[in-house]
């Protein structure tokens, strides 16, 4: 049984550089005319975007035997491979109206620094803090913030949103931004010494 197919490969405007979109037209069998849309990322084997070849016994009046003319490793990649787990964009929000608090219920408050700008649809300082927080304490890559103009990222936030950094517009930390806050944890140092030594 052969498959006829035709693929068209170009690059897709609407999403980040270096997505493609490509397309399958299947030409013979039961689907004739339909096509297939894949959207990825880098470069992928063609043999891994051919679609799959779905049979009904019940359709065929005689026994039909299939032929493998390329060799998929799918399954195994799937297997051994490392598989990047989906990242949900403004997960943040499911915390939203929860704040911590200390063992007499009493809330503390938190504020952003006016260099960290909140980044995204209906976004408060809250859900901004917490996504920073997540960044911080779970990422091992550096916090940059979103790279998107706000204006762009209001407008399609599930294709110009990066789930991998935190709710926040770009942000550059400087030298002196670090040494500023060395000297603050330095002060604090200080009083937590006297006020140790008089107790």
């Amino acid at each position: 049984m052969n498959i006829s197919i035709e693929k068209k490969r170009s690059e897709c405007p609407a999403l980040p550089k270096g997505w493609q979109r490509e397309e399958i037209i299947r030409k013979t069998g039961l689907s004739a005319g339909k096509i297939d849309v894949y959207y990825y990322r880098g470069i992928r084997s063609d043999a891994s975007l051919v679609p799959p070849i779905r049979q009904t016994a019940s359709i065929f009046k005689q026994p039909v035997t299939v032929y493998k003319t390329q060799e998929s490793k799918v399954k195994t990649d799937l297997k051994h491979g490392t598989q990047e787990k989906p990242k949900q964009l403004f997960w943040e929000k499911r915390l939203e109206g929860l704040t911590a608090c200390d063992a007499n219920g009493v809330i503390g408050t938190t504020s952003l620094p006016k260099y960290i700008k909140p980044l995204g649809p209906y976004n408060s300082d809250a859900t901004t803090i917490q996504s920073l927080a997540t960044a911080l304490h779970v990422s091992s890559q550096p916090i940059t913030g979103q790279i998107g103009s706000k204006q762009t990222i209001l407008e399609n936030p599930g294709v110009f949103l990066n789930p991998e950094q935190p709710l926040i517009a770009a942000v550059t930390i400087t030298k002196e931004d670090v040494r500023r806050q060395e000297e603050r944890v330095n002060r604090a140092r200080v009083r937590l010494q006297k006020a140790l030594a008089v107790a």
